[in-house]
Order: C-alpha cells, then sequence, then structure tokens
C-alpha cells in the first residue's frame, strides 16, 4: 500500500514542495500506526520550509500532526484501534527536565515530520487527544499549545492575580492568553492591529497595546499595572523587542524566551536586567508529560484554539505564505 507525502526538495522554497508516493508504513513492536488528519504550522515549521535552517532532500516538513489509531504493533497497552491521537513534538523527551540528547530527533527537522498520510511512531511518541475536539484542534497542541504551557505553567508558575504579557496573536501567545487567563492571571498583549486588538480584548486581555503606535510600550506594560510591572512575559520578538520586555517587567519577574521572529542574534541591556534581576529561560516546546498535562488541563477550563485557517495539503505551499504575511489570529492548519 502506498500514501502521500510532501517532500521539501532543494533549493528550499515556498515553491519547491513534491507531492510523492510512499509504501505505507506497519507498525512494528511497541509501535502504532496513525492515520493522520491534520497539521499545524510553526515559526520553525517555516524557517526549515525556506530554507533558513536546512534539512536532508526529500526531508518531510511539519512538526505536528493529529489522527486515528489504525494498527498496533506487538506490546502496544496505551492506545486501542480508533483512539484519536496527538504526536510530541521531542519524541524522546518523555518527561522530567531536558537532558542530553532528548531534543535531537525533531519531526520535519532531523527526522521526517508529518505532511503524509501514514506515520509509525512508538506510543511514547503519542498523547491522546482533547476530547471532542477536531483534529485541526488537537494538532495545534504539538508544539505551540506545549510551549505556552511551558512558558506559562512549568517555567512561569503563573498563580491567580499575576500579571503575565503576551505578544502578538501567533500561536503560542493566543495559547498563552488563555492558560494564563484559566490560572486566574491578568493578560496584557501587544499588536501592531487595531482589528487584533479588538479581538484580544474579547478574549479577555486586560490591556492591548499597539506597538507601531507606541514603540516603547515597556514604559506602556507599567503604566497599565500601576506601576508594578509584569510577573511573566511570555517572548516570541527576540532582539527588537526583549529590551521593552526586561523594562516591562516586575523586579524579580520572569521572561521566558520563546521566539527570534526578530532575529537571532539578542543584545539587551545589562544593568535593567540584574538591577531588576529579572530572570531569562529559554523555552524550547516541552516534555510528554507537560503534553499530558495541557490535554487534560483543556479539557478541565473549557479551552479551545483559535484557528485562523485551514489548507488542504496540496496548497501547503499557500499555507506558509499566508503565515509569512503576518495576517493571522491565532494558528494556520493544513487538513488531508
Amino acid at each position: 500500500m502506498v500514501m502521500r507525502a510532501v517532500e521539501l526538495a532543494q533549493p528550499a522554497s515556498l515553491d519547491n514542495f513534491a507531492m510523492v508516493r510512499r509504501a505505507q508504513p506497519k507498525p512494528g513492536p511497541g509501535e502504532v500506526l496513525v492515520r493522520l488528519s491534520a497539521s499545524s504550522l510553526n515559526f520553525h515549521d517555516y524557517v526549515v520550509a525556506v530554507g533558513l535552517l536546512p534539512v536532508e532532500h526529500g526531508r518531510v516538513p511539519l512538526s505536528d500532526g493529529a489522527g486515528t489509531v489504525e494498527a498496533l504493533g506487538e506490546g502496544v497497552q496505551e492506545f486501542a484501534l480508533g483512539d484519536r491521537v496527538v504526536t510530541t513534538f521531542f519524541p524522546d523527551w518523555l518527561d522530567g527536565p531536558l537532558r542530553e540528547g532528548l531534543n535531537q530527533r525533531i519531526p520535519g527537522d532531523t527526522c521526517d515530520g508529518y505532511a503524509c498520510e501514514y506515520v509509525c511512531l512508538p506510543e511514547t511518541a503519542l498523547t491522546r487527544a482533547p476530547q471532542d475536539w477536531s483534529f485541526a484542534e488537537s494538532a495545534t497542541l504539538t508544539c505551540a499549545g506545549v510551549t505556552a504551557w511551558s512558558a506559562v505553567v512549568e517555567h512561569g508558575k503563573v498563580k491567580p492575580g499575576d500579571w503575565v504579557l503576551v505578544q502578538g496573536t501567533g500561536g503560542v501567545s493566543i495559547y498563552a492568553l488563555q492558560i494564563a487567563l484559566a490560572a486566574g492571571a491578568n493578560v496584557i498583549a501587544t499588536t501592531s492591529s487595531d482589528a487584533k486588538a479588538e479581538r484580544l480584548k474579547e478574549m479577555g486581555a486586560s490591556h492591548v497595546i499597539n506597538y507601531v503606535d507606541n514603540p516603547h510600550w515597556g514604559q506602556a506594560v507599567l503604566e497599565c499595572t500601576g506601576g508594578r510591572g509584569v510577573d511573566q512575559v511570555v517572548e516570541v520578538g527576540g532582539a527588537d523587542t526583549l529590551k521593552q520586555s526586561i523594562q516591562a517587567c516586575v523586579p524579580g519577574g520572569q521572561i521566558g524566551l520563546i521566539g527570534i521572529l526578530t532575529g537571532m542574534d539578542v543584545a539587551f541591556p545589562a544593568f535593567a536586567l540584574f538591577s531588576k534581576q529579572v530572570r531569562i529561560s529559554g523555552i524550547s516546546v516541552g516534555s510528554r508529560r507537560m503534553q499530558q498535562d495541557l490535554v487534560a488541563a483543556v479539557e478541565a477550563n473549557g479551552i479551545r484554539p483559535v484557528i485562523d485557517r485551514s489548507f488542504p495539503l496540496e496548497e501547503l505551499g499557500d499555507a506558509f505564505r499566508h503565515q509569512e504575511s503576518g495576517k493571522h489570529f491565532g494558528k494556520i492548519c493544513v487538513e488531508f
């Protein structure tokens, strides 16, 4: 039997995807055959697709996947036929702190990803999907959802009454807003769009700051909190935003450094950092246990992901172009 898959050709570009036929895999001992139905796009997938992060010729892209269990290898105990499941970002990082070697296999990067119809994975590389979620909704958990959970809950330890700052309206930032609100925190958001600002307020943001109209938004955050500052920043910008994030923090606050949307070479005001004793934590998604905790949390709190738009697998290049435009609010999905 054969299946469809998308491969990255070289030189990498959004016009250089190839739809190919591959042999449908069969599960070995401890493995699960999953019929994939959806994926979602992340910034990591984009930098791979355009060649900023080089990968092997013929690599299958996309780090997220959701689908249905269609066959079980010998010894599988956690899943049954027909179960709806979600892939994990780091198949080898099951629990505990990140250790050497646990982040070497990354689907869509150092190994094949999920822009394909079938995949065989160890049962430990999957979690169950949230009850009653669509495949597209479930596919948003793997990278964006777990990253936000890691920043807000695992590292940030956000509690009721805290102040949290999120940047923009991408998948991680929207999830972080939802998770922080569910934890009882107050959320401040930044955006460049008045229309997006209204949507953020509708979702529960206490204050929204237009960073184009107010480039010194760190001071504006202080004013929104009565001079106090925020306890946690979910930092997705990097080079051009870290200075403002430090200014926005309460003394002893924390910045979860997740993204490099504005550049990889990050400079920051050292005096402001150590005088405020602000901690910066690098966040790189999370473990399988974190994903399991997130699934339980979204079910308990009624959180649903915000999906901007879905594309068919054949239009993967157009999906990435929509991502590149920056016009999306929430996640961009691919369904097949």
